[in-house]
C-alpha cells in the first residue's frame, strides 16, 4: 500500500533532489499561467480584436452605401450545397438614384433570387459592388474567435514549456541516479569500482 505525502518536493529532505524542486516549481508556475495567464491573454486579445473590429465596421459603414435594386439579368440555377451555405451570383441589377436616374450594374445576389426580385446591394465609394459592412454580430464573432484562439495558444505554449522542463528534469534525475548508483553499487555488491 502506497502512502502519499503532500508537498514532499517542498520539504527539506536528504532524499529530495534538485530536479524534484525544479519540477515542483515548474508545475506551480504552469498551473498559475494556465489558470490566470491564458485567460488574461485571451481577454486582452479579445478586447483588442473587438476595438479593431469596431473600427473596421465603422469605416465600412462610412465607405459603403446600400441601394435597393431590381434583378434584371438572368440568374443561374441554384447549385446544391453540401455544407448548407448559400452561394451568391453576379447578375445585372437596376435601380433609380435621385437626381441621376436609372442605373444598371452587375452585383452579387444570393442564390434563389429570381429575375424581377428586389434585393439589397452594397456599393463602395467607387461604385463597385461589395459585401455588406460588418455587423455587430460579426464583430463579436471576430472578438470571440481571436480571444479563444489566443487563450488556447497561450495554454499550448505553457503546456509545451512545462513538458520540455519536465523532460529535461527527468533526464537530469536519471543522470543523478546513475551517479549515485555508481558510487553505491560497489558497497552493496562487494565489487571494486
Amino acid at each position: 500500500m502506497r502512502t502519499r505525502v503532500r508537498g514532499w518536493r517542498w520539504r527539506r529532505s536528504p532524499l529530495r533532489r534538485r530536479s524534484d524542486v525544479v519540477a515542483a516549481w515548474t508545475a506551480l508556475v504552469a498551473a498559475v499561467l494556465l489558470l490566470v495567464g491564458a485567460p488574461l491573454t485571451g481577454a486582452f486579445v479579445g478586447a483588442w480584436a473587438h476595438g479593431d473590429g469596431q473600427k473596421i465596421a465603422a469605416r465600412q459603414q462610412a465607405e459603403r452605401h446600400r441601394v435597393r435594386g431590381e434583378v434584371v439579368g438572368k440568374v443561374p440555377d441554384a447549385l446544391p450545397s453540401v455544407d448548407g451555405r448559400q452561394h451568391s451570383y453576379r447578375v445585372t441589377v437596376r435601380w433609380t438614384e435621385p437626381g441621376i436616374g436609372a442605373r444598371t450594374t452587375t452585383a452579387r445576389v444570393p442564390s434563389g433570387t429570381r429575375s424581377g426580385d428586389v434585393v439589397d446591394v452594397w456599393f463602395d465609394t467607387r461604385g463597385r459592388s461589395v459585401a455588406a459592412p460588418m455587423s455587430g454580430t460579426a464583430v463579436w464573432q471576430h472578438t470571440l474567435t481571436m480571444g479563444v484562439c489566443a487563450a488556447g495558444g497561450a495554454a499550448a505554449v505553457v503546456l509545451l514549456g512545462h513538458a520540455v522542463v519536465r523532460r529535461v528534469a527527468l533526464r537530469h534525475r536519471l543522470e543523478e541516479w546513475e551517479r549515485e548508483w555508481a558510487r553505491t553499487e560497489p558497497e552493496w555488491t562487494r565489487r571494486k569500482a
